[in-house]
């Protein structure tokens, strides 16, 4: 999934699970790119790069709602609860079918969750549009002044956690990566630097060495690693803390969750 252009779609372009730019469809979800003008053969089936990255989200992802509430509390703003009732109001259960399926109390309890849900959604709206408001006015600001080193660094939307460590701005990354990598884009540091943001800096600039969709083992991992650093086991730590891969519960795969 490409961080950039995720977060710069529409909320149109997150429901139907693809962007459109320069003559290319971009699933939302895998990254995966539909060229206007191609004919692409899905199955036995011929489409058009439209229909194409239309069936190509049918088949390849299962459900554009359960993706979404796969980014967790960090993204969504909803509780373990307000998940649960999200996918059952999602499948289109009425209030006292919820009730029998959760156990709730009464059917006054589901509706006023249900009201809950819905007013997070107003809060949402209004925040958009406030972050709308002020990003036309910082970027106004930004081409009056020319103070492009002031962007912050778009990062995967499935990082564990979303604080100040990650407000990075452009200038802060090039500084960093010019500091600990050198022209080849091996990293040049005996020991690995103590602040967070460094270590994010670095770690997503390693992950370019890692395949959307591949599953990896330990020693695949720790022989990409070591390419970098003699402590591998340290960054390997670090790729599951931040959220940049993931691993089964054994440790034996890992696969990436971003790029």
């Amino acid at each position: 999934m490409d961080g950039n252009v995720f977060w710069s779609s529409t909320t149109d372009e997150l429901k139907q699970g693809y962007k459109t730019q320069n003559g290319m469809y971009t699933c939302l979800l895998c990254s995966a790119t539909f060229t206007q003008g191609v004919i692409y053969q899905i199955n036995d089936t011929f489409f058009d790069a439209k229909k194409a990255v239309e069936t190509h989200i049918e088949t390849a992802h299962a459900d554009i709602f359960e993706f979404y509430l796969g980014f967790g509390r960090v993204y969504t703003g909803l509780s373990d609860g307000h998940t649960e009732l999200a996918k059952l109001f999602y499948k289109g259960h009425t209030d006292k079918e919820i009730v029998e399926i959760t156990g709730a109390n009464s059917i006054s309890t589901i509706r006023n969750q249900r009201f809950a849900i819905r007013e997070k959604y107003k809060q949402a709206k209004i925040l958009i549009t406030l972050v709308e408001l002020m990003e036309e006015k910082m970027q106004q600001a930004k081409q009056d002044r020319k103070q492009s080193d002031e962007k912050l660094v778009d990062f995967h939307p499935r990082a564990t956690c979303i604080d100040e460590r990650f407000a990075i701005t452009e200038k802060e990354k090039s500084e960093v990566l010019d500091r600990y990598f050198d022209e080849r884009g091996d990293l040049k540091i005996k020991n690995f630097p103590a602040k967070e943001k460094r270590k994010i800096i670095i770690m997503q600039k390693i992950m370019e060495n890692f395949q959307q969709g591949k599953n990896y083992s330990e020693k695949e991992v720790n022989g990409i690693l070591q390419r970098y650093y003699e402590d591998f086991v340290t960054l390997r730590r670090y790729l599951i803390q931040y959220g940049f891969m993931a691993r089964d519960k054994v440790g034996k795969s890992y696969w990436v969750t971003s790029i």
